[in-house]
């Protein structure tokens, strides 16, 4: 699996960034007071702050830090220069390299990929679109807000049949499914959950997939360094876990022969684990 994803063309920081963000950026950001931090990012019409200020962590901010595109000299910075942005760029690659590959593995055409937390669906619609072999997906979220945009994407990227938005609760899936996923992703969703809430959530998955199905799940690192400055100004408060400690969780639930895949910024790896009989 490890070939499927070496020739990805990842973001990363140079050691004198690397060092400038150590030494000056990270402690600025991290305790200057919050309030001259969060009147500096509303003085410069921060998008992204003002997007994790209505709903942290949620779909919009995602959007603007996948695109890579802000507007605003403050969003530029942030996004641009950020560790997390670039991070999550990178894990959005990595995760729909995977994803596109599994789909390619599956027994059967089409496959059907359970996108749980799905917001608008960036990445299986990036991973049918690289796909060689066809797929659906049902994308589950407890909100339905951000499904508009992710028809749009749908219609965009030419994959709108195959795809199918449901609000609900991702522990009740076994109501919400007409058919047994492949595949399911889980990015980008376990940072926010608490341990019981996820094993919860992938148990209700193992009862409806077979053995052998994929799951596509990643951790959290603290090398970010910006664990304060998240949770003081942008109020956004993660988990950050081992991979070790999410493999322990899913292994409750039935999964197992995990692998993991590190992006290059050392924040984020993505994890693909198996069902097991």
């Amino acid at each position: 699996m490890e070939s499927w994803v070496a020739d990805i063309e990842f973001e990363r920081t140079s050691l004198p960034g690397r060092l400038i963000k150590a030494i000056l950026v990270d402690p600025l950001a991290n305790y200057l007071p919050a309030s001259l931090l969060r009147g500096l990012l509303r003085f410069g019409k921060s998008e992204l702050a003002e997007a994790n200020w209505n709903d942290p962590g949620g779909w919009r901010s995602m959007v603007i830090s996948y695109d890579g595109r802000p507007k605003q000299l403050a969003d530029k910075m942030l996004v641009g220069l950020g560790s997390v942005p670039k991070a999550l760029r990178n894990r959005r690659k990595l995760a729909s390299r995977l994803l596109a590959r599994l789909i390619d593995s599956a027994g059967h055409e089409p496959a059907h990929v359970l996108c749980l937390g799905a917001g608008p669906g960036r990445i299986i619609i990036d991973a049918m679109s690289q796909a060689k072999r066809k797929a659906r997906a049902t994308l589950v979220d407890i909100s339905s807000e951000a499904f508009d945009h992710g028809r749009r994407l749908a219609v965009e990227n030419g994959v709108i049949e195959q795809v199918n938005y449901l609000q609900g609760d991702a522990r009740d899936i076994d109501k919400l499914l007409e058919h047994r996923p492949d595949i399911v992703k889980m990015i980008g969703i376990c940072e926010y959950l608490s341990d019981e809430e996820i094993v919860e959530i992938v148990g209700a998955v193992a009862g409806v997939m077979a053995p052998g199905g994929s799951i596509v799940f990643n951790s959290l690192s603290k090398a970010h360094g910006s664990d304060r400055f998240f949770r003081r100004v942008f109020g956004l408060h993660m988990n950050h876990r081992l991979p070790d400690q999410l493999k322990e969780l899913l292994s409750s639930a039935g999964f197992g022969e995990f692998v993991a895949f590190p992006e290059p910024m050392g924040v984020y790896q993505v994890i693909v684990g198996r069902r097991q009989p």
